[in-house]
């Protein structure tokens, strides 16, 4: 009889998969065995495996070029990073060995933007795309950038007033890029019916000539699109994305410096090991139909930006605990207490209820049991229920208790890279004071091929938490 916890994910999924195997009962992740990392740091832990940051950036690439081959396409695509999704050094510093692109959200990213070009991880021909809706300083510290010589800095209009602040700050002997945000319409299960980020369609080609046209101080380069589902092979997003494609070619008409098309952020990443996908059919099938509409309309293709965050680096992540016991609460629910909390560590476990890929580090031989996983906080909210292709979770049965310390069954979350730790807070106070987890980075020896570790942060201290509490 296969009653194994191996046996369950191999009858589920195609297993093993490109990032996990299963090496003497034990989970391999990249080919890296975690028991051998647990054993070294502990846990809870938090990983980050960089490698795969440029693996992401370079499948994209690879997708879109190919589609704009096949059509014939004539204008470039530009990969940008979303630093919002992860803003750690680390993070951009891998990035960064792409030839990629930047994307900003607030202020404080332009005194990032200085750092890195201060480190010479970029420079002033980077293209560095400015989104949100701003306040004035942002719109300072954006223009500080374009008098510096930053040329490909592009600030994406939000609403009407940015420009008048915008050109409040540049230099005399300074040309501004600039692109337009279109506020798209949301899908129908939204509580309002258009975003509330961007400028309404009707309105664009008639500000462009009050505002833009003749204005010697700005030069309109892009326009930029973004719905909140991503890019999905619905008819709300095609939909969605014909409307811009044919709004572009209008206002080409009227702004023939217009080029560039930014279609935003959107890929999915993996969050359960049924997730399918076809990157190559949507990367194809956007460029395509961006290709027929500009032919219809008789004008060039625009240069291509996207805007990938989660994608970037969310598959990158993981976090990794202890069951530190099971509780059995009545006749159907069995808990298993982890180490740590969801809500320090996985916030938007939840505060949206995302659902990662969840799985065993240890015992895969075991018999399996329907498990509830809860947090060590004493919020009702701290737990972990569903799996995002089911109803139930699923793990190896443990008999120990907290002595057994040669029993201990640990799981891991993974593809947890993106938001995690500025949702949570990162340096700051956490629900219930639970500690932030050690944090360590997992890279690959480029002569060698082995993997590397190195510590990034120390688990909270209790010291730094009572500190940032004035005690």
């Amino acid at each position: 009889m296969k009653n194994k916890y191996i046996d369950l994910i191999e009858q589920t999924f195609d297993f093993p998969q490109d990032e996990f195997k299963v090496v003497d009962n034990e989970l391999v992740f990249h080919d890296i065995p975690l028991m051998d990392i647990i054993k070294q740091y502990g846990t809870p832990l938090r990983i980050s495996y960089l490698p795969k940051i440029s693996s992401q950036i370079q499948l994209a690439k690879r997708m879109f070029n190919v589609a704009m081959a096949k059509v014939d396409y004539k204008g470039s695509y530009n990969y940008c990073y979303c630093t919002k999704s992860s803003h750690f050094s680390f993070i951009l510093e891998e990035a960064l060995k792409n030839d990629i692109g930047l994307e900003t959200s607030s202020s404080y990213d332009i005194y990032l933007i200085q750092a890195l070009y201060g480190k010479r991880l970029i420079d002033k021909n980077t293209h560095i795309i400015c989104n949100g809706f701003k306040r004035e300083q942002y719109i300072k510290n954006i223009a500080d950038l374009i008098n510096d010589g930053f040329k490909n800095t592009i600030l994406v209009l939000d609403n009407k007033e940015e420009l008048s602040i915008l050109e409040k700050y540049l230099n005399d002997d300074v040309t501004a890029n600039i692109g337009i945000r279109i506020a798209s319409e949301e899908e129908p299960k939204f509580d309002f019916y258009t975003s509330r980020l961007g400028i309404n369609y009707k309105d664009i080609i008639d500000y462009y000539h009050e505002k833009i046209k003749g204005n010697k101080k700005f030069n309109l380069k892009m326009l930029h699109f973004f719905i909140n589902t991503g890019i999905k092979d619905t008819s709300y997003y095609w939909s969605e994305l014909n409307k811009c494609i044919n709004l572009f070619c209008n206002l080409k008409k009227e702004s023939p410096e217009l080029d560039s098309l930014n279609i935003g952020g959107g890929f999915p990443i993996k969050n359960s090991l049924s997730f399918e996908y076809d990157y190559e059919y949507m990367a194809e099938e956007v460029i395509s139909q961006i290709k027929n509409i500009c032919t219809q309309y008789e004008v060039d293709e625009p240069n291509i930006f996207t805007e990938f965050g989660s994608y970037t680096v969310g598959e990158s992540g993981a976090i990794l605990y202890s069951i530190l016991n099971k509780k059995k609460q009545n006749d159907r629910e069995l808990w298993y207490m982890i180490d740590s909390s969801f809500m320090t560590t996985l916030p938007d476990t939840w505060g949206i209820k995302q659902r990662y890929i969840l799985l065993a580090v240890n015992n895969w031989n075991k018999e399996y049991n329907r498990v509830f996983i809860g947090g060590l906080t004493c919020d009702s909210e701290d737990y972990y229920n569903a799996e995002a292709h089911a109803n139930a979770i699923y793990l190896p049965e443990i008999n120990y208790t907290q002595e057994e310390e040669d029993e201990i069954q640990y799981i891991g979350f993974f593809h947890t890279g993106a938001y995690q730790e500025s949702i949570a807070g990162y340096g700051g106070i956490q629900h219930c004071l639970t500690p932030a987890p050690k944090h360590i980075i997992l890279d690959v020896d480029p002569e060698t091929g082995e993997y590397t570790t190195r510590l990034f942060a120390k688990e909270q201290s209790y010291q730094s938490m009572l500190k940032t509490l004035g005690y």
